[in-house]
């Protein structure tokens, strides 16, 4: 038994306290505001370093190995570093094994949504985390099914201006969800972030450190 708690000493003083080292945040190789609400949802401590990398895509190449492909140039091109592990995720809305970007106009998102409309089409996620020590690739796949989309429907979106800057035209998160029947699978990588499968390796690898495991 110390000499402190021997002798009744103040166990609440500064010399007694234990002194617990913050959480590494991760590093998050992307500028993403869904995928930063996406990690503070989580509670998940982080910092933004936009990534040095630039996509590809070749013509008919597999949407999955796309994904992948792309979540780790993003990880690696900011990575990895001394203390905090790398987060990079890249995430495509796919139907009939096209990926669908990001449309340029309002007449490529709103071909876009029709193509989409009263169907099943699939968001695929690559996920890559690495340290100095080891690196994590994967990916996740939910399945998203649409009501049929009537004219004044997408005359709705379309004005809204939502779709700009969204893979597949649509966000899931705001208006988008209007046009929602069923989802299967990881709802928050609908949204830009698989966090299922991000957790499930926190919990992993780092058991306890981030709250899981």
């Amino acid at each position: 038994m110390g000499p402190q708690v021997a002798g009744g000493g103040d166990l609440e003083s500064p010399q007694a306290r234990v002194s617990v080292p913050p959480t590494p945040p991760i590093v998050l190789a992307s500028e993403s505001p869904q995928r930063r609400a996406i990690l503070e949802q989580l509670d998940i401590p982080f910092r933004v370093v936009p990534p040095r990398y630039e996509e590809h895509d070749s013509p008919g190449a597999d949407p999955v190995e796309l994904v992948r492909e792309h979540s780790r140039g993003k990880a690696r091109s900011v990575g990895p570093h001394e203390e905090c592990p790398v987060l990079g995720v890249d995430t495509a809305v796919v139907v009939d094994g096209d990926a669908l970007g990001k449309p340029a106009t309002t007449a490529e998102a709103e071909l876009m949504l029709e193509r989409l409309s009263g169907r099943t089409h699939e968001v695929v996620s690559g996920l890559c985390l690495i340290t100095p020590g080891w690196e994590e690739l994967h990916h996740e796949t939910t399945r998203v099914t649409f009501r049929a989309l009537t004219a004044r429907d997408l005359a709705h979106y379309l004005g809204s201006g939502e779709w700009e800057n969204r893979a597949g035209a649509y966000a899931i998160q705001g208006l988008g969800v209007s046009f929602v029947e069923r989802v299967e699978g990881d709802y928050l990588n609908v949204v830009g972030l698989p966090a299922a499968l991000l957790v499930r390796l926190l919990a992993e690898r780092f058991a306890g450190l981030y709250g899981f495991g």
